[in-house]
């Protein structure tokens, strides 16, 4: 082998592995830069930012984490979450569903008509066309998307498997559980609990005071939210889903505001201001402010009748089987919409002022009765016993009653068994049994309490869209939604007009707060390369 020769395969053979070596080392370098690069160009995903912890809020969380959003952080003012949400009694509507019955009434096909109806004025064929086409659009959103969302909390654990008609509905489509939690709590304790489960990707942080909403070029596009907590400011970035309740509660601020006429009337919603001025800051637009929904029965605690915070007597209580009655009579079809039967009420002469640990002067109550005969009660038996423990309502035979009372239960006993049609034209009794057999029992076991109305609900807040979208715009014109802001639940208005079915509160909670949750975990994502 010559000497040329033998200095070539030496170099050869030191060449190859270093060749490798070197392509090895500058590829890893190549990649890793790659990767840099790749990474400064797109930052982690910002999260997204709830604010307000009652139903639509845990529903907008759960549902951005289902759509993918990398983390959540829930914000509320409170020191628990749950909101007014938490507290809702008659249950939550969805039609058509697998738990209603509809070998006796049919498919449901008209819950879109019930709401429309209820509306009233504010869609009626008077108002113009662009209005009442985005009022109409929403409430197609809500009883088009009502059976999934009971399919959605049902499937996380919820019971929903027991049905009631409620005051303005032509059927009953308003689901509640058979346990002993009432629905508002069974929804809000699951959803927090599933919630839990995604303890890496979600926060819940309560006594956060949000105190603004940040915005940035271009005009009314928000970018997150600025709030204190333990007496210090913080900001975080983010799309932000605003849903912080309405205003009933805020009696000497918005309510007094937009309906000085409710002054002195006891309310079912903690006293808090309401939040919608930092999305009027932000650029939203208010609608229905002045429509205020009374509920027609709070009950008034006999230990303290003019504390100005109640409880409310759950209008499943009269879609049941119960019955209002004034000095021992009948006054009213129970099973009329809320702002009906409120309006009946307050028509009747006001109570007396009364003794009790009051909360200032100028409480404005009625003396109203609701009754619930054996059969009622049985049905609603574990809101019974939370009232009965409370002492809101009290037990008595029916020959305890006062003869004119003893009268009406007659009376009704033979509109129930189909001899006579009720005089003020209610058609559905629920589980009334008391006289089934022609006879009303003196022994029977009634259940009474006194109740008045009480404020309840507010159906205006910020104009949206059926995307969730807060508007820049007044309801009819031309959308212009702010960007980065999403809204559902009692802050957002629009759905309701004049009056709220019952059971479409906690219904608007889920529905529009899944659609808020899923387009703000799309917005943080970021747009498609």
């Amino acid at each position: 082998m010559t000497r040329r020769r033998l200095l070539s395969i030496l170099f050869l053979t030191i060449l190859i592995p270093l060749t490798a070596i070197l392509y090895h080392h500058f590829a890893t370098t190549f990649s890793v830069l790659k990767t840099s690069l790749v990474n400064m160009a797109s930052p982690s995903q910002p999260p997204v930012i709830v604010v307000g912890a009652g139903l639509a809020g845990l529903s907008a969380s759960y549902s951005a984490l289902q759509a993918g959003a990398r983390s959540v952080r829930l914000l509320d003012r409170a020191a628990k979450p749950g909101g007014n949400s938490i507290k809702a009694s008659s249950g939550i509507n969805g039609a058509p569903t697998r738990f209603q019955n509809a070998a006796k009434f049919g498919v449901d096909q008209s819950f879109w008509d019930d709401t429309v109806r209820s509306a009233g004025s504010r869609l009626q064929a008077s108002v113009a066309q662009p209005i009442r086409t985005q009022r109409e659009t929403l409430i197609s959103v809500l009883t088009n998307r009502s059976a999934s969302a009971i399919d959605f909390l049902v499937d996380l654990g919820v019971d929903l498997s027991v049905v009631a008609q409620l005051g303005g509905h032509s059927l009953p489509r308003t689901h509640r559980g058979a346990g002993k939690l009432p629905p508002g709590a069974s929804i809000v304790t699951t959803l927090l609990a599933k919630l839990k489960e995604h303890s890496d990707r979600f926060e819940l942080l309560t006594d956060a005071d949000v105190t603004a909403l940040l915005t940035a070029a271009p005009a009314n596009h928000v970018t997150g939210v600025a709030y204190t907590k333990d007496g210090a400011q913080h900001t975080l970035a983010g799309p932000v889903v605003f849903t912080t309740g309405g205003f009933g509660g805020d009696t000497h601020g918005l309510l007094q505001q937009h309906r000085p006429d409710l002054a002195g009337l006891p309310s079912t919603n903690d006293p808090r201001p309401g939040a919608h001025g930092l999305l009027s800051a932000a650029g939203a637009r208010l609608v229905d402010m002045d429509s205020v929904q009374i509920h027609p029965t709070g009950f008034v605690d006999p230990a303290s009748p003019q504390t100005a915070v109640k409880f409310l007597a759950a209008e499943m209580l009269r879609g049941e089987g119960g019955i209002l009655l004034h000095r021992g009579r009948r006054f009213v079809n129970e099973l009329e919409t809320r702002e009906r039967v409120s309006g009946v009420v307050m028509g009747l002469p006001q109570a007396a002022a009364e003794e009790g640990s009051g909360e200032g002067p100028g409480l404005r109550q009625w003396d109203v009765q609701l009754l619930l005969d054996p059969g009622a009660t049985a049905a609603a038996a574990r809101h019974v016993e939370f009232y009965l423990w409370k002492g809101l309502l009290a037990k008595k035979k029916v020959r305890e009653l006062d003869e004119t009372t003893r009268a009406t239960l007659a009376e009704y006993a033979a509109v129930v068994r189909g001899e006579k049609a009720d005089g003020f034209a209610r058609t559905a009794f629920g589980h009334w049994k008391l006289g089934a057999d022609g006879e009303v029992d003196g022994e029977a076991e009634v259940c009474v309490g006194r109740v008045t109305p009480i404020v309840h609900f507010t159906m205006g807040g910020a104009v949206f869209n059926e995307q969730a979208q807060i508007l820049a715009s007044e309801l009819g014109e031309e959308q212009k939604p702010i960007g980065g802001l999403w809204g559902a639940g009692e802050i957002t208005g629009g759905i309701h007009g004049d009056n709220r079915l019952g059971g479409s509160s906690l219904l608007e909670c889920v529905v529009f707060g899944r659609i808020a949750g899923e387009q703000a975990a799309k917005c943080a994502e970021g747009p498609k390369a």
